[in-house]
């Protein structure tokens, strides 16, 4: 066995198994790297790739892609013939190397047992929805012989389970055996799986410990950074107006013109935060069906996403009467000045009612005469009471899937939101005053203070992190 403690890099896990049985989607999941090619058809690894398990720039763990095992029983036989003792059989694994890396009859055995020999730990990948067969003893008997560190993972890759069967058999070769989904496992398994690893091996211990906790400190790390961008999108999206000309003062078709390309605008925004957020999380050019994602990307005004994400009649009559103040439409006329308020109120009761009326108006529409002639429409901010909700719940539905998407999936990204009551229905009624106070002066036309922003950005991970229920899967 190598001692790695002789090795100044950082540890090396060798992902090896037969062919087909989901190594590079583990590969794939733990580097959270969706450049490994993943692939339902055999030998799409044909030669070992290195990736690394990064905190920034530092290399934390080193994880080598493998071929899958070809001729694992002409293997073993050659070992065995060439093998005296026990003592000697990681010697007979180097000469079985050294004798035919130029055969092209195991260059899969070659390739594979290559880091192994130079001291890299195995993290043997079974699928355990295909019963067990005696054809996997060889490969496992090669792999205890390298006498290197190692664990066995069960991989279900189909709809069998035959994990029962494979456990008894594993255990003889492994000291550790663990069920991994590479397509489903939850962040927090992925980082035991390194601590459970980090047992194996004494000069490993800490340096994957310390691995696994970098890992942990990264995924806060993308939590805070893309609730700071969903918050810039709230004061962005909610403070966003839109200026059209028109032909005189009652131009509707300039109005609508101009109603149009703020909606334009406000879907170009969201998009944009869209993208940043996948960027957090190294999903960079994910592939999203835009046309079946049931609400978040449904027209931002249309009364399918109202129904999802907008709250409920009685949720804006509470926030209507707690705050006293109505939501309505403010027109503008000419250049004399002249103002009227729609929905105004004063008082509790009042308030309430207005709250709610108020919540149907979608845009403030300002027309104003220009003193060279014509005049324009100022369309925006967006008014209703709904907006900030519909905004942070499209958000929140995103980052939920985006930060628990594993990098092996390749599927494009469904979502569909399994709550109809909108998100305000499902938080702490505490976190969403805390909220609502914020959009509040948002709504107002305010600006929030940088604490203020910053504490919105916390809000939104909270809200986000709120949700105990089961992600829809993306294979």
């Amino acid at each position: 066995m190598t001692d790695p403690s002789t090795d100044t890099g950082p540890p090396v896990l060798a992902i090896v198994g037969h062919p087909n049985k989901g190594k590079s989607s583990i590969v794939s999941t733990l580097a959270q790297d969706a450049s490994v090619r993943v692939s339902p058809r055999s030998g799409t690894t044909t030669s070992n790739r290195a990736y690394a398990i990064r905190l920034d720039s530092r290399e934390l763990c080193r994880l080598v892609d493998t071929p899958g095992f070809q001729r694992p029983r002409a293997a073993m036989d050659w070992m065995q013939r060439h093998s005296g003792s026990t003592a000697d059989h990681p010697e007979a694994v180097r000469r079985f190397l050294e004798e035919h890396r130029q055969d092209p009859r195991f260059s899969a055995e070659c390739e594979l047992l290559g880091p192994i020999v130079d001291g890299a730990g195995i993290l043997y990948v079974i699928d355990g929805s295909v019963p067990y067969g005696p054809d996997y003893d060889a490969e496992m008997e090669i792999l205890r012989w390298t006498g290197e560190p190692s664990m066995a993972l069960i991989n279900r890759i189909g709809a069998g389970n035959h994990v029962a069967d494979w456990r008894r058999p594993l255990s003889q070769y492994f000291r550790i055996v663990r069920e991994f989904n590479a397509i489903s496992e939850p962040f927090e398994q992925q980082v035991q799986l390194l601590t459970g690893f980090s047992e194996l091996c004494e000069e490993w211990r800490k340096p994957l410990r310390e691995a696994a906790d970098s890992l942990v400190a990264r995924r806060a790390l993308q939590m805070r950074q893309a609730g700071e961008r969903i918050a810039k999108l709230l004061e962005n999206m909610l403070g966003y107006s839109e200026t059209a000309p028109l032909r005189d003062s009652g131009d509707q078709a300039g109005i609508a013109a101009g109603r149009q390309a703020l909606e334009s605008r406000l879907g170009e925004m969201e998009r944009a935060a869209r993208a940043d957020v996948e960027q957090i999380f190294n999903h960079g050019g994910l592939d999203r069906d835009e046309s079946a994602l049931e609400g978040i990307d449904e027209d931002l005004f249309s009364e399918q996403t109202w129904k999802l994400f907008g709250l409920s009649r009685d949720q804006v009559l509470a926030m209507g009467a707690a705050g006293g103040a109505a939501t309505g439409a403010l027109v503008d006329i000419g250049t004399g000045g002249l103002t009227v308020f729609l929905g105004s109120s004063v008082g509790a009761a009042i308030g309430a009612a207005g709250a709610w009326l108020g919540s149907q108006q979608l845009v403030n529409v300002r027309i104003r005469g220009k003193s060279l002639g014509g005049h324009q429409a100022i369309l925006g901010p967006v008014s209703s009471i709904h907006f900030p909700w519909i905004v942070l719940g499209r958000a929140v539905t995103h980052l939920r899937l985006v930060s628990r998407r594993n990098h092996a999936v390749r599927a494009r990204l469904r979502i569909a939101h399994r709550s109809h009551g909108g998100l305000a229905s499902e938080l702490d009624p505490g976190l969403k005053k805390s909220l609502q106070s914020l959009f509040s002066r948002l709504s107002r036309g305010r600006t929030i203070r940088p604490a203020e922003s910053t504490e919105l950005g916390r809000l939104v991970v909270v809200a986000a992190e709120s949700d105990t229920g089961t992600v829809p899967e993306n294979r």
